[in-house]
């Protein structure tokens, strides 16, 4: 049996009927997605998937935060995917296809912030249970960057073209009410009954017939694949072009200092 104990930031647990709980680990930067991070992600979901002992997964985050998105003291460095524009592309089209790959279904238990690239993770999960503090945002056009993580395909599959140009344009936050309201969410509860209410719809899920949830979750993620291979080069390769940009670096800047930024479009 696979012990998922050679991951550095993230941690696997195994439950009972075959519930594996995966936690996204680096609470100390709000679970911010650097590049060897995103790497164990990218060969997470493909080992998952090619585990027959686990027949459902639960993803949340250590501490107080889902996942923030990538991090910006990388990007402040440049050394967030740094070889070229190439190198995000690849990484996060095999993230992408890795997770939507993933035969067993997944719950997100969102106990936090999710933004960006971490937003794009949670929508992408099969049920989707929001604790009282969470909050969505794709958050990449605030840091002067592209929306090309996969947000361009999820948050209009969800919430419907006017309210995805909204939040995609803005990057405003949508608290648990509200994605509940625009069917985000499979259900908002109390931060106390949030990783009960997952585990029991993973217990659900790992109880069920295996041959008939799976295949049911793969025909239906075929429509987002093919939403993938329409969108997600183009945005990726137009997030990799704003990723060399001065607005960037001014906006992790001013991240970095709590500091409205200064956009100059270089």
């Amino acid at each position: 049996m696979r012990a998922y104990d050679d991951y550095q930031y993230i941690l696997l647990e195994r439950r009972d009927h075959g519930v594996a709980v995966v936690t996204l680990n680096r609470p100390e930067r709000r679970n911010a997605i650097n590049n060897d991070m995103h790497s164990e992600l990218e060969r997470l979901w493909m080992e998952i998937g090619s585990d027959d002992t686990i027949r459902a997964v639960v993803l949340t985050g250590a501490g107080r935060s889902f996942c923030s998105g990538g991090d910006a003291t990388s990007m402040d460095d440049g050394s967030f995917l740094p070889s070229g524009p190439a190198t995000p592309f690849r990484a996060v089209r095999t993230l992408m296809h890795n997770m939507l790959e993933v035969e067993q279904p997944i719950v997100a238990a969102v106990n936090g912030d999710a933004a960006g690239l971490g937003a794009t993770i949670a929508l992408c999960c099969d049920i989707i249970i929001a604790g009282d503090r969470a909050r969505f945002a794709d958050t990449h056009t605030k840091m002067g960057l592209v929306a090309g993580d996969g947000g361009v395909i999820i948050w209009p599959a969800l919430v419907g073209w006017a309210r995805a140009k909204e939040y995609l344009l803005l990057g405003d936050w949508v608290n648990a009410e509200d994605a509940l309201r625009f069917g985000m969410v499979n259900r908002a509860v109390s931060q106390d009954d949030l990783m009960p209410t997952a585990l029991a719809w993973a217990d659900r899920l790992a109880l069920a017939a295996p041959k008939a949830v799976r295949w049911t979750k793969y025909s239906l993620n075929r429509v987002l694949r093919a939403q993938v291979d329409q969108a997600l080069d183009v945005s990726t390769f137009l997030e990799a072009a704003t990723m060399d940009s001065a607005d960037l670096r001014e906006a992790a800047a001013a991240f970095l200092q709590k500091r409205q930024p200064i956009f100059t479009g270089e």
